[in-house]
């Protein structure tokens, strides 16, 4: 029979997978001998079960908690719901990857109206039992039965302001009696029964609310944005509860064992005095930094400072550490590899090889290739920040430098980035899981309250955006959207400002940026990482700038020059549309000499920043309207310019006009149907090639025939490029080598490539047409729908975003195989924008691809992710 609960004695760290992360690091613990309170794991099949079963505990389940609560009861010495001698408990989630604020938490659990009396008495501490009794109602409310938050939050504000309270710590016994009397007749007026007295029905509730909150919003877009697949389930923690409320003597902290934000090797955590987990990350009280713990508690702190190297030196890796202290006896709640900034990750990384702790294997694996994303971004231009005057300041929670307009909910931050808007700071009194969305399209996030280990923090340094938290020198109103600084300034919705996430400055400004160098513990990362990897990494770029760009942070060569950009220039767009609305053959090639010596040069410079690395260009691809205007003031202009009449040039754009321009006369079509243009774009490669090569480089260029499906049309215009490209290389009396090969992108082409190769060179695999044309859908107009895609669990990520391995990655592998087949040495690539995603970049490898090429900025992600692949496979071996 299946084991669908196991006591922390039970497991061990190997198990992660059934236990969860959180559950495997508390059997971990225990067996280490810790201070750790005691309970139990119902593991990530029974979540999985409970789904399959059509959202129901499955009676021997049920049965199995039941039985292991009573083994809990036995070891802790006290009963699950006896007023004399009550077992009290939390319920948290922990799947198998970390997920920060995702899921929710249920603390106090085996409350009731009779506990909460006799716990009191047991203590002698009235105002402790219900403070607790009060919490578990709010949350049990909340988490459990789905009541608004602000409906308890008004209660309890109010409670407050009635007596004249200003600090939760000065409410009385009275006073928290009286907020528990209203929790309840709250509870009951929302949801028609009486707050559950019985404990075994609290739990059971709790338990089908941590599986139920897998699938919440929030848990399904953390799972979309981090690669987390929604069948792999949670587990349930059920722990002994400890207390950090029982007075002075008490209290809760969370712990880094190095600094999350530098890396610095040095303890670095914030803890409160009198208060349970909760507090300290939701943020609701601004804590003190753990060094003050050793003045108010040295031999707490000592204890503490032990456990957290021996937690350290047993992971080998940075651990993040949630402890209670309870009448002065430490108990360790949680430790996990903590989420780090980019900074940090490679600074631990490489210490940490440095100190022998791990390999240089074990180090290029411990940093997430997303992560890196933050470094290679702007910061803040020395001069600017010099001049400029912080308005107010807050902790600096996750560093790099934002600018943008603020938005003050996240509903409003995702519609301004739908429309367009790239520059946002969300700025909150405090976030909350529910602003996951907003948060994930924010260049910078500020908050008022909060400490550095607030969901706002930690969040926010995972996803590698700029955070400021707790800046309590600015006032916010949410409702009315604006906030002041400590000037009395006013910001409204929409106005700029600038955030600086490593000092905790707020600027009421727009600050100007500086591009980052890569240097010290990224360049040793790196360099690691290239000794590793197999693929190559290509850049798709366009311009010289670009180029160079991509050649600082390490790009092998080209892999998709998309030679259209080139034509939209002031200078270029008039010669490119005399070619296309020429009616002869003549006027077109007479346009095109105009545009051929600007093409030749772009070439010159692209070849001479890529310093003799491969460079792949793709001959024009769009159709021909893209570079005519649509709208008829626009349409008048043109023709005047062009010395048109208005009637001709709206007629030839009619006769342009497409109903499906995707699938229309664009690619390789427009070569077979001008082969001119081609001719002239051979040309202008070739001569560039040859003018550079005379200056000492060896430049062999790759033409690429775009939007290929049938081996004749790739013949037809390779017959073009081929006759122009020796003609060229003859009459100079030079040596020059070239390869004409083609873009993979319609599903017809992958599957007879072994026809295509016998005329084809490389193969590069454009997956941004290649997913349009497998799924039947546009990528401009998928968004429209793909969100109730994700909710209904029909797709768990944008097939944009990552290589479908299921269906595109299959005409890929079967592409790579039957290409091989006709010509054992064609050279395998792959151009989309998948080429910079981590997953895809894994599957390319095993793909068998000699290279991915990506946007500048995300080659040292490919160059990580490549790595990582390697080591994947080598470790499943």
């Amino acid at each position: 029979m299946a084991k669908y609960v196991y006591l922390f004695s039970e497991g061990n760290a190997s198990m992660r997978e059934l236990l969860g992360g959180k559950g495997a690091n508390l059997a971990e613990m225990t067996s280490l001998g810790l201070p750790v309170p005691r309970g139990f794991t119902v593991t990530t099949e029974a979540c999985t079960r409970y789904y399959d079963d059509g959202k129901v505990i499955a009676k021997e389940i049920e049965e199995e908690i039941y039985a292991t609560m009573a083994k809990t009861e036995e070891i802790v010495g006290k009963k699950f719901g006896d007023p004399n001698n009550p077992l009290l408990v939390s319920v948290r989630s922990g799947a198998r990857a970390s997920m920060p604020g995702m899921m929710d938490t249920i603390l106090n659990l085996g409350l009731n109206d009779e506990v909460a009396e006799g716990l009191a008495k047991l203590t002698n501490n009235e105002r402790f039992a219900y403070d607790s009794y009060r919490r578990f109602i709010q949350m049990f409310g909340e988490v459990v039965m789905e009541i608004d938050k602000s409906k308890f939050d008004e209660i309890f504000d109010g409670v407050k302001e009635q007596n004249g309270i200003t600090l939760d710590t000065d409410l009385t016994a009275e006073n928290l009696k009286e907020i528990v009397k209203k929790y309840k007749e709250l509870f009951k007026n929302e949801k028609g029964f009486d707050f559950p007295q019985d404990p075994k029905v609290q739990l059971m509730e709790a338990i089908k609310a941590v599986f139920r909150s897998w699938d919440n919003p929030r848990a399904i877009v953390y799972r979309r944005l981090n690669d987390i697949p929604g069948d792999w389930g949670t587990a349930v923690n059920v722990q002994e509860m400890v207390y950090g409320n029982m007075g002075e003597d008490s209290g809760t902290g969370v712990a880094f064992t190095r600094n999350p934000s530098t890396g610095e090797k040095k303890l670095y955590g914030e803890f409160l005095m009198n208060a349970q987990g909760e507090d300290v990350v939701a943020g609701i009280r601004t804590p003190q930094p753990l060094e003050q713990l050793k003045e108010v508690m040295p031999d707490v702190y000592n204890q503490f400072v032990e456990i957290a190297e021996k937690l350290e030196k047993h992971y080998r890796d940075m651990q993040d550490m949630e402890f209670t202290i309870e009448r002065g006896k430490l108990f360790m709640l949680q430790t996990r590899s903590g989420k780090r900034t980019a900074t940090a990750a490679l600074r631990i990384a490489v210490e940490l090889v440095e100190e022998n702790m791990i390999s240089k294997e074990e180090a290029v694996m411990q940093v997430d290739p997303k992560q890196l994303d933050t470094l290679l971004h702007p910061n803040f231009e020395p001069n600017a920040l010099k001049n400029a005057t912080p308005v107010a300041k807050g902790l600096p929670a996750s560093p790099g430098a934002a600018t943008g307009k603020v938005y003050f909910d996240a509903e409003s931050a995702v519609n301004a980035h739908k429309n367009g808007e790239k520059n946002i700071i969300l700025v909150r009194l405090e976030t909350s899981p529910e602003d996951i969305e907003g948060m994930h399209v924010s260049t910078g996030i500020l908050t008022a309250r909060g400490g550095m280990t607030s969901h706002a923090a930690v969040v926010a340094r995972g996803m590698g955006t700029c955070c400021v938290a707790g800046c309590g020198e600015i006032r916010i109103n949410e409702e009315e959207k604006y906030f002041t600084d400590k000037n009395g300034n006013k910001y409204h919705e929409g106005d700029w400002i600038s955030l600086d996430g490593s000092t905790g400055n707020v600027y009421g400004e727009k600050l100007p940026t500086v591009e980052p160098e890569m240097t010290g513990y990224f360049a040793t990362l790196m360099e690691w990482a290239d000794e590793i990897r197999q693929l190559k990494v290509r850049t798709n770029a366009d311009n010289p700038a670009d180029a160079t760009q991509a050649r600082k942070f390490g790009a092998e060569g080209i892999g998709l020059c998309r030679t259209e950009h080139m034509f939209f220039e002031a200078d270029r767009i008039p010669a490119m549309r005399e070619m296309i609305v020429s009616r002869t053959e003549e006027q077109r090639r007479k346009a095109l000499d105009k545009l051929l010596p600007m093409q030749r040069g772009d070439f010159e410079a692209l070849f001479e920043a890529m310093e003799g690395c491969p460079v792949t260009i793709r001959l024009l691809d769009p159709p021909l309207h893209e570079f005519l205007p649509q709208e008829d003031s626009d349409i008048e202009k043109l023709a005047k310019e062009m010395g048109i009449s208005f009637d001709e040039l709206k007629g030839i754009i009619n006769e342009l006009h497409e109903f499906n321009p995707m699938m229309g006369h664009r690619g390789c079509r427009l070569a077979v149907t001008y082969p001119e243009i081609a001719e002239m774009q051979t040309r202008a490669i070739i001569e560039a090639a040859i003018n550079v090569n005379k200056k000492g480089m060896n430049v062999v260029p790759e033409i690429m025939i775009p939007l290929v499906g049938e081996v004749k049309e790739l013949k037809y215009v390779k017959d073009v490029v081929v006759n122009t490209a020796n003609e060229i290389i003859e009459k100079e009396g030079v040596d020059l080598k070239y390869q004409v090969g083609t873009m993979i992108e319609i599903p017809r082409a992958a599957i007879t490539a072994d026809e295509i190769a016998k005329e084809a060179e490389f193969f590069s695999f454009g997956t941004n047409d290649l997913t349009q044309m497998t799924f039947g859908f546009s990528r401009d107009d998928a968004a429209k729908f793909l969100d109730d895609y994700y909710s209904n669990k029909i797709y768990e990520f944008d097939p944009f975003e990552r290589i479908d391995q299921k269906g595109v990655g299959k005409l890929v592998e079967t592409a790579v195989k039957l290409g091989k087949q006709t010509r054992p040495d064609i050279k395998l690539g792959i151009c989309g924008e998948h080429g910079g995603d981590p997953s895809s970049v894994e599957f390319c490898h095993r793909a068998g691809l000699q290279y991915v090429s990506c946007s500048p900025f995300r080659v040292p992600i490919a160059r990580l992710a490549a790595a990582q692949a390697v080591i994947r496979e080598k470790n499943s071996k």
